[in-house]
């Protein structure tokens, strides 16, 4: 029970420190015209990623029985950002030491959520899937569209 409540607690920190530093790097712009261009949407990614992190801190702080689910969906995400990046399908917005963190995270967010080592309640097969399409969805919306 500590294990999960420290853990949990470095998640929300880390994800309240990222989604803060990513929150001030936005432009918003003064015009309308700027507020239809993927430019301006694709600078969100970052702080999406760190709403997911810090969701599924939450939800591992108060064992929800829906913590694998959104463990796995930020640990999908945050791992398909660098992926896609590497390949060239799109330029990431995520800089490189959050990038090495989020790995990090995403990494023990997916061994958590696979191995339910907090008996919280195992994901299924169709869960896992759909984290992983979500997560999909999540980084190709904001930076491929």
């Amino acid at each position: 029970m500590k294990t999960r409540k420290i853990l949990a607690s470095v998640f929300i920190i880390l994800a309240l420190t990222l989604g803060v530093i990513f929150y001030l790097e936005i432009e918003f712009p003064t015009g309308l015209e700027h507020y239809f261009k993927i430019e301006y949407y694709s600078q969100f990614g970052p702080l999406a990623i760190s709403v997911e992190l810090l969701i599924a801190g939450i939800y591992l702080f108060i064992p929800h029985s829906k913590v694998n689910f959104t463990l796995a969906l930020f640990g999908f995400t945050a791992l398909l950002d660098p992926i896609f990046n590497s390949i060239g399908l799109f330029s990431s917005m995520v800089p490189l030491y959050a990038t090495v963190l989020f790995i990090c995270c995403a990494l023990l967010s997916l061994w958590i959520a696979f191995s339910d080592i907090f008996k919280i309640g195992r994901i299924s097969l169709m869960g896992a899937f759909a984290s992983f399409i979500l997560g999909n969805a999540v980084e190709l919306f904001f930076n491929y569209w």
